[in-house]
């Protein structure tokens, strides 16, 4: 028995087949399947009953993924307190939000390749429901996401907050005072997916004020959202700080509300029980580089997302 068995027989049971871990060790399938086999043999015991719906992990398996989980841990984090930045190679699965990848997320790609020259990023744009699925399933080692993911075994780096804020083209006239729930209601509203958390605010922000908006178009995109809203189809959610063009333009105005949006804390989360050493390095690191608004301690404490 050896470190890339276990970590291959953890891979297969931790995404639930074994084409997946090839895909995910960068290795081919026969490899992975030799490797657990090897491992069968050493045990002389089944680690996985192999049928026509794939791999499922026996009794002996689940029993083995506890110490595979914790050896794998323990060599990660003797890795990462002891190997050279320099020297440290391998592949760190990102996910991030799309609020990142247009601010600072090309500073961070930077600031990793300084300082870990050796390291491969795959990165992956999601919603942030998405991206805690993927981490949940393993196929994400570190998200950069809105709002903070709930659980005990998530570690978790603030990453600043972000101010919201109602725009719409002037085309659509709206009335030049401070509008409630009630007044937008009247108006299309454009939002991204219904499981965002752009959707779920918008919807609760309406249901504060005893109003139900009689529109919401949906897109996958703030960029998609700001576009439809520019071109006077409907009044959306953006971050003003990344539409001061469209603002300065006149293509998108800032609509005055009340109640105002909280501003979003974004937060870099990875499994406590990780064993991608440098997760939690590029977590904090993540946390250095980002250029969004100190979030006060006492907020941390809240769940805020969008």
């Amino acid at each position: 028995m050896n470190l890339r068995q276990l970590e291959t027989f953890y891979w297969a049971a931790k995404l639930g087949s074994f084409s997946a871990a090839a895909d995910r060790l960068n290795a081919t399938q026969s490899t992975v399947s030799m490797r657990i086999q090897d491992l069968e043999r050493d045990f002389g015991r089944t680690l996985f009953d192999r049928g026509r719906r794939g791999a499922r992990i026996t009794a002996m398996g689940r029993e083995l993924m506890r110490y595979a989980e914790e050896v794998l841990r323990l060599s990660a984090e003797v890795r990462e307190r002891l190997a050279s930045s320099a020297t440290m190679p391998g592949v760190l699965r990102i996910g991030v939000v799309e609020m990142i990848s247009v601010t600072w997320l090309p500073r961070l790609v930077k600031a990793i390749h300084e300082t870990y020259p050796k390291l491969a990023l795959e990165l992956d744009e999601a919603l942030t429901q998405n991206l805690v699925e993927d981490l949940n399933q393993g196929n994400l080692d570190l998200i950069l996401a809105a709002g903070r993911t709930p659980g005990y075994n998530f570690n978790q780096v603030s990453l600043g907050a972000v101010e919201f804020a109602w725009m719409a083209s002037p085309s659509l006239s709206l009335p030049k005072r401070r509008l409630g729930p009630r007044d937008l209601q009247h108006w299309p509203v454009i939002a991204l997916s219904r499981e965002s958390y752009h959707h779920r605010s918008i919807e609760e922000w309406f249901r504060s004020g005893g109003a139900h908006c009689r529109r919401i178009d949906t897109c996958k995109s703030l960029g998609v959202a700001a576009a439809l809203a520019g071109a006077g189809l409907g009044v959306t959610l953006l971050p003003p700080r990344c539409y001061r063009n469209e603002l300065k333009a006149g293509r998108l105005q800032v609509i005055t509300v009340a109640p105002r949006f909280r501003p979003v804390e974004f937060t870099a989360t990875c499994s406590v029980a990780t064993i991608q050493p440098l997760a939690r390095r590029i977590s904090e690191l993540a946390g250095e580089v980002s250029d969004f608004d100190k979030v006060p301690a006492k907020r941390k404490q809240k769940r805020n997302g969008m």
